[in-house]
């Protein structure tokens, strides 16, 4: 069909060409050739009647009728006149002759000429004479040699066409049909034909392209055809689950590896949807896999659930890839699915583990908190209110420290299990590390419901707990706070547990403690006070602030105490029980500690330069925390440094340093006492050990606490004698001991009389005068403002300096 198509419009191209170029050519030559014998028909007939009319005027003139006849008849024997007339003009007569009977029918043109006679009177006119001759047509006699030589050139051009048809189908029409039947030999897969036609011409070497084309592509299908087998052995051999799937999600290829690890057939899987192979909640990942896949958002792969053929769940990592375009331009991507069972598995086993204590298997810190994320997700979801018991052992580190870390693992496991015993089965349990717990309580009325369980859980932390023949007592401080009545978030419910936690810590310890609003005034204000303290050492704003001790059997003055004054720019002096508090909590005691010692020590060698005062002690507080190996020697530094004697410094102490459970509290107090500085028990007869104290450490100086001083004028008789009793006690024990001793408090003349009338020979209060400023003291005893006794001291120094 394409060879007759080419031919045919070969052929129709020539008929064109001839009726379009070759046909007008013949219209005009045959126009031509009309135009020329018409005109040349014309030419002849005006001679022949120009020269026959001079020839017929004297026969006219002498009436010779058949001389007129004969040239008559001669004129119309001429091939070219139809019909001759003579007309005579005398007598008004024609002669009329015809080549033929009907030519006077035939549509001619007729041409007349007058017939003069020359006669001697001159020209006469005797007659006239017409000829008719033939119109020309387009086969009119004159034309016939044209028509033979257009018949000639018809001929040549017909046969110059089928000259040209026929070269045509030879040269070009059957090697196009030798190379149309090799291409459509082609079509056939793996066939590859070549054109038998060789020629020197453009078809030669149109035919010996395709050839060599033919014999490039054999090769390159032999090429890819082997890199098809190896790619599809790769595919199938190696040991990974491959797939591909098609735009839809549909299968069109599994690897031998995939059929071999999900126990499919290849038939029984190819066509189906790979999601319809994944569990039910694995879809919403693997159809936002495909979404961001599709959208080309990020390098997202997501782990599904995979059913295999035998009902197992393998855990596979999906990877997909673009790979090509199929011939039905559909996108396929090539795909590998990794089994992570294991590993997923472990990763389960190593989340638990990184959420459990392993010493209770509760949870832990992370775990907790984990937990408690979801469960305020639930509750804001469903409603209801959830309490936080934030839960802290009272007197564990004894049990650490004393017996060691195994029975105070025993003691966490006991407790541990005794707490989870009480909860109910939606309460939530976690160790958050070192002694303390926490719980996690959901409900409608989640203050009763946690207030019930806080209770039960003081009571089962203290029973007894018997560990290798030991009981082991501990008890348990427990902070609520409830969520959203006291809390927003889940940092701020455990933060408000803490400090109802801390309170009850200072509170008593064994109990449990709802959180209040003014539970944040508090924290607000140690933070406060914690910020100041840092501040405050930074731009020196700490002071030393004397008060004196006084000499009662003289009332002179023995010496001062230095008093820690915190004084900020803004709010003033800061009561020091605050900052001590504060600074013990958080840790800054020692550098306030080392600041207070500088301080003191400085003043101490600025006050000693003045006569009255340079032989005077002067006494500071020590912190349990200030207790180090370190204490001795750098106060022997700073003394040496202001050049004063180590023995005017006196170093007050608490039973609460005493009651650490720290060996080096015994050395340091032997350095101390080895260094010449004096020591003294503060706040002596308020602990349950103070005279056991006395016995083991090197104490010089008793002070009476402030209750003893204030009850010796109560108003009730029977207090104010056991008063009397307790301190003339007191008095005995420390002279035994060498010991002096300093009543502290000492407000009013009648405590200050009594404390005489029982020989206590040092009292100190604000009867005697108030903590005051360097300055002020300078001022008060500066030489020009003192009177001078045999001792050098001032004479008195009753009553307020102020």
């Amino acid at each position: 069909m394409l060879t007759n198509s080419v031919q045919n419009r070969f052929i129709a191209i020539i008929l064109a060409a001839l009726v379009v170029l070759v046909m007008p050519l013949f219209l005009l030559f045959f126009y031509v050739s009309g135009e020329r014998a018409s005109r040349e028909s014309m030419e002849h007939a005006q001679i022949v009647l120009a020269a026959n009319a001079q020839a017929l005027g004297k026969p006219l003139w002498d009436f010779d009728n058949e001389s007129v006849k004969q040239l008559a008849a001669t004129i119309a024997s001429d091939p070219a006149i139809i019909a001759v007339k003579v007309t005579e003009a005398a007598n008004n007569t024609s002669t009329s002759f015809a080549s033929t009977p009907n030519a006077l029918q035939a549509d001619t043109i007729s041409l007349s000429a007058p017939i003069d006679y020359h006669s001697p009177d001159g020209i006469r006119r005797v007659g006239s004479l017409t000829v008719s001759i033939a119109k020309p047509g387009f086969l009119s006699d004159n034309q016939s040699e044209e028509l033979s030589l257009i018949g000639i050139f018809a001929i040549a051009v017909l046969i110059i066409t089928a000259a040209a048809i026929l070269g045509s189908r030879i040269m070009i029409l059957r090697p196009l049909e030798k190379l149309t039947k090799a291409i459509r030999a082609t079509r056939v897969p793996g066939a590859r034909h070549t054109v038998e036609f060789s020629s020197s011409d453009e078809m030669g070497e149109l035919a010996a392209n395709f050839n060599q084309m033919q014999a490039r592509l054999a090769k390159e299908e032999q090429e890819l055809k082997q890199a098809h087998d190896r790619a599809t052995t790769t595919y199938n051999l190696t040991p990974a689950k491959l797939y591909t799937v098609d735009e839809n999600d549909r299968l069109i290829a599994v690897s031998d590896y995939w059929l071999l690890a999900t126990g499919y057939r290849r038939e029984d899987v190819i066509g189906r949807a790979f999601s319809s192979f994944l569990q039910p909640e694995s879809l919403p990942a693997y159809t936002e896999y495909k979404l961001k896949a599709a959208q080309l958002q990020g390098d997202y792969n997501p782990t599904v659930k995979f059913c295999c053929a035998d009902a197992r769940v393998m855990d596979v990592l999906i990877k997909e890839v673009p790979m090509q375009e199929d011939n039905g331009g559909r996108v396929v991507n090539l795909a590998v699915m990794t089994d992570v069972t294991e590993l997923k598995d472990a990763e389960q086993r190593n989340r638990l583990q990184a959420i459990t204590d392993h010493l209770t298997g509760l949870l832990n810190r992370q775990g907790f908190e984990n937990e408690l994320d979801k469960v305020l997700a639930e509750v804001n979801e469903n409603g209801g209110e959830l309490a936080c018991l934030l839960i802290d052992l009272d007197r564990f580190k004894a049990i650490n420290d004393n017996l060691g870390h195994a029975y105070g693992d025993k003691v966490l496991r006991t407790i541990s299990n005794r707490i989870r015993d009480q909860l109910r089965a939606q309460d939530r349990i976690a160790r958050l590390g070192g002694d303390e717990f926490a719980v996690l309580v959901p409900a409608k009325d989640a203050e009763k419901a946690a207030t019930a369980i806080a209770e039960r859980i003081v009571d089962v932390c203290e029973a007894p707990i018997l560990a290798d023949g030991h009981e082991l007592s501990v008890s348990a401080s427990v902070g609520i706070a409830l969520y959203p009545a006291q809390a927003s978030s889940a940092g701020e419910l455990l933060l408000r547990s803490d400090m109802a936690m801390y309170v009850r810590k200072h509170n008593g310890k064994n109990g449990a403690e709802l959180f209040n609003l003014d539970m944040v005034k508090a924290a607000r204000e140690k933070a406060d006070i914690s910020a100041w303290i840092d501040q405050g050492l930074r731009d020196d704003w700490f002071e030393a602030h004397m008060q004196p001790v006084m000499k009662l059997p003289t009332q002179t003055l023995a010496g001062f105490e230095c008093l820690l004054r915190l004084n900020h720019p803004e709010h003033g002096l800061i009561p020091p029980g605050r900052i001590i508090a504060v600074a013990e909590e958080n840790g800054s005691i020692r550098r306030v500690g080392d600041r207070m010692f500088e301080k003191a020590i400085s003043q101490m060698a600025e006050l000693s330069a003045i006569p009255a005062l340079s032989q005077t002690r002067f006494a500071v507080n020590v912190s349990p925390l200030q207790f180090t190996p370190d204490l001795p020697p750098r106060l022997a530094h700073l003394m040496m440094k202001a050049g004063l004697a180590p023995q005017r410094l006196v170093l007050e102490i608490t039973e609460a340093v005493l009651m650490h459970a720290n060996p080096d509290i015994g050395k340091v107090l032997a350095a101390i006492h080895e260094c010449g500085f004096k020591i003294a028990m503060d706040d002596f007869g308020t602990g349950y050990s103070s005279l056991s104290y006395l016995l083991r450490y090197p104490f010089n100086i008793v002070k009476i606490d402030q209750s003893f001083i204030s009850s010796l004028t109560s108003t009730a008789p029977e207090i104010a004698e056991r008063s009397r009793k307790l301190i003339e006690g007191i008095r005995a024990i420390s002279q035994q001991m060498n010991c002096q001793v300093v009543a502290e408090g000492v407000e009013t003349r009648e405590q200050a009389e009594a404390l005489l009338s029982l020989d206590i020979e040092f009292g100190q209060g604000y009867h005697f005068g108030r903590p005051q400023p360097v300055a002020e003291i300078i001022r008060q005893y500066a030489p020009a403002n003192m009177q001078q006794t045999a001792g050098g001291l001032p004479t008195r120094l009753i009553g307020d300096p102020t």
